[in-house]
């Protein structure tokens, strides 16, 4: 049996990578992006994405939001919280309450 890797996509900067959902994202240039540390390299690239959407990209603006903030924006899932947690603790900060 033939599995559907989903449709050929090409990306802006002629990446060749299948998707089988409607997420235009390109899985190379997604990670070509990746930040080598920091907070933000420890999260998926949806988490990632999320925070970033919504204009966060420190800890310092992360500890601003409540967890149930945090889990509103659209790609961010429970699984990110420990890792945001932890981040935020080392550096004498937390979630606000």
């Amino acid at each position: 049996m033939k599995t559907q890797k989903g449709n050929l996509r090409i990306c802006n900067k002629g990446h060749k990578y299948y998707k089988s959902s409607n997420c235009p994202t390109c899985p190379t240039c997604e990670q070509e992006r990746k930040p080598d540390n920091g907070f933000l390299s420890m999260l998926s690239a949806p988490a990632r994405r999320a925070l970033e959407n919504n204009g966060v990209t420190t800890l310092q603006q992360v500890s601003k939001f409540s967890e149930k903030e945090i889990l509103q924006f659209h790609g961010m899932g429970p699984a990110s919280l420990p890792k945001l947690r932890t981040a935020l603790q080392a550096n004498g900060l937390a979630f606000k309450n």
